[in-house]
């Protein structure tokens, strides 16, 4: 297996950082979850853009290397993968240990890759079952305590909420802002439907997900009635149906919230279909 490490393809036992980079020390860097459909990296121009723009909420607005897509490119080509999952890591580089960053940026670029199930109208879902949720105590921040859009590589709050999740049969953990709204899942975005209207929590506490856009956006297409709003845990387990979405996982009906069984629904497997077809027409 190879990763791409500062512009260089390594094999995985040689891919280090070293012990002073600021990603490791602080967890100040940035990070993208993509997918390849077909040697293509789905949606590559919007994951770029939220990318960069996490580099300039940080600080470090010049981070991402202009080579950014021929780096991945290579990654799947040197590991022979046309569907995988990839990771791509911008962090502030390595700086002496002290917590205020040195203005000077010498960034450390990492794209790793591993492969998945074919997606598509022809593919198959790389989870095995529809998910269980578990609503845990650990709260999303208010955006004025750290802004919803970066994705670092501080993840310890989603962190806390999966070890929430030991000891139940769950394998998401649904996470409320601070006046117990519901926000998103530790790795997801929440989606519910109602009465034939399709609910999700409205911007705020929550990563605005590029799945969660690319769905509202062919829910719009689809004629579904669409509702960005405020709603607590009761509102999902109450629903006709619900599901999560993320890049990896796409459309990921819920079995279950909090025990209450809910599923999906003809909502779901319309818009899980439109994102296959999507996927299909673009990729493959």
């Amino acid at each position: 297996m190879y990763y791409h490490v500062d512009g260089d393809l390594v094999d995985r036992e040689d891919a280090t950082v070293h012990v002073d980079d600021r990603g490791f020390r602080y967890g100040d860097a940035a990070f993208e979850t993509c997918r390849a459909y077909g040697g293509e990296v789905f949606l590559w121009d919007r994951h770029r853009e939220r990318l960069a723009e996490t580099c300039r909420l940080l600080g470090m607005a010049e981070a991402v290397p202009e080579d950014l897509q021929g780096r991945i490119d290579e990654t799947l080509q040197a590991n022979g993968y046309a569907d995988a999952y990839i990771r791509v890591s911008v962090s502030r580089g390595v700086q002496s240990g002290k917590l205020t960053p040195g203005p000077a940026t010498d960034p450390t670029v990492v794209v790793y890759a591993k492969p998945l199930p074919r997606g598509g109208g022809d593919g198959e879902n790389c989870w095995e079952t529809d998910a269980t949720v578990h609503t845990v105590e650990t709260r999303r921040p208010p955006e004025s305590v750290l802004p919803s859009a970066a994705k670092t590589h501080n993840y310890l709050n989603g962190i806390l909420a999966r070890i929430e999740l030991r000891g139940t049969a769950a394998d998401e953990a649904l996470m409320c802002d601070t006046e117990g709204a519901v926000a998103e899942g530790a790795t997801s975005n929440v989606f519910f439907v109602e009465e034939g209207t399709l609910k999700t929590p409205a911007k705020g506490a929550l990563l605005p997900g590029i799945t969660r856009a690319t769905v509202l956006s062919l829910a719009e297409s689809e004629g579904i009635p669409v509702e960005e709003g405020r709603y607590r845990p009761a509102d999902i387990e109450a629903a006709d149906e619900a599901f999560l979405t993320n890049t990896t996982w796409e459309v990921r009906p819920i079995a279950t919230v909090d025990g209450t069984t809910v599923g999906g629904g003809e909502t779901t497997r319309r818009l899980s279909r439109a994102y296959d077809e999507l996927v299909e027409t673009r990729c493959y």
